[in-house]
């Protein structure tokens, strides 16, 4: 028999209910409410003029070469940030719940980075591979190598790329530790005991076991991608060179507070907060099917 737990006053639960509510409500359900409302609304700089246009803003937007390429970009940068912050992440789970000799140690290493704010870790990274003053930077010029982030569009994507996924993978390696650390090792025994080899236990057995873990990750860093990785972009390349590394929400930033497109850029927030919904609907419909939990 489940225990049951009685408030003895009914308007206990909703006043423990009540902090988190305020900060939905004011820091989702509000500005999401603005971004619609002025969506279909043209306004001057100044904000003393708008007038209703109903969907014009979003056939500009969804026309307009250089947002379709900002769509690109954010393909290729989610999708890359994503599986480079979970495949290490997952190894060094793997790896860390090995140790038996300084494991608290070593794990806490592994947590550290992300306590560092992305535009922190930005900064951190640019000061390694800056081309004049990085040491890895100067390190691939004396190589031969024409190393110039600055200049370069590709090795510009590359590097904020390979920062934001450094900047996740502590995140995503305690919850593939806490995974692999609640799993029965009775299984794992007997598998050894059957003759099963490590790599073989792995993915037949360790693996399956972590999918809940591993979807409610996937979800969480395609989100990261989309959304958390302003400041890295900002601090690096601030979207370029040219628009090389500028993402649908990087385009957002760009539009709405440098260029002073209100519409414009509240469109562009309302198709991209569509798109990650969708996107997020998606996953739980069929990837979650494949979750054994």
């Amino acid at each position: 028999m489940k225990r049951r737990t009685i408030y003895r006053h009914k308007l206990l639960p909703y006043l423990l209910l009540a902090p988190q509510l305020a900060v939905t409500l004011v820091f989702f359900f509000w500005p999401a409410g603005q971004a619609i409302y002025q969506s279909v609304l043209i306004q001057d700089p100044f904000g003393l003029r708008t007038q209703f246009v109903w969907l014009e803003n979003f056939q500009i937007v969804l026309t307009n070469p250089v947002y379709l390429e900002s769509v690109r970009v954010t393909i290729i940068f989610s999708t890359a940030v994503t599986l480079l912050a979970m495949a290490p992440a997952l190894l060094l789970a793997v790896m860390a719940d090995q140790v038996v000799r300084g494991a608290s140690g070593y794990r806490t290493l592994i947590v550290w980075p992300y306590a560092i704010a992305p535009a922190v870790a930005a900064v951190l990274w640019l000061f390694i591979f800056h081309p004049s003053i990085g040491q890895i930077g100067q390190g691939l010029r004396t190589l031969g190598i024409p190393w110039d982030y600055r200049i370069d569009g590709q090795q510009a994507l590359l590097l904020v790329i390979f920062v934001s996924a450094w900047k996740q993978v502590s995140y995503n390696f305690l919850f593939f530790l806490a995974g692999l650390q609640s799993m029965p090792k009775t299984i794992l025994e007997a598998a050894s005991i059957d003759g099963a080899s490590p790599r073989r236990r792995f993915w037949m057995i360790v693996f399956p076991l972590l999918s809940p873990t591993t979807f409610f990750l996937l979800v969480v860093n395609i989100i990261y991608a989309f959304f958390d990785t302003f400041g890295v972009i900002h601090a690096l390349t601030q979207g370029g060179p040219g628009r090389s590394t500028t993402t649908m929400m990087y385009r957002v930033y760009r539009d709405g507070v440098i260029n002073l497109d209100l519409g414009g850029s509240s469109a562009q927030s309302v198709i991209l907060m569509t798109a990650v919904i969708i996107l997020t609907v998606v996953q739980f419909k069929y990837i979650e099917r494949r979750v054994h939990y």
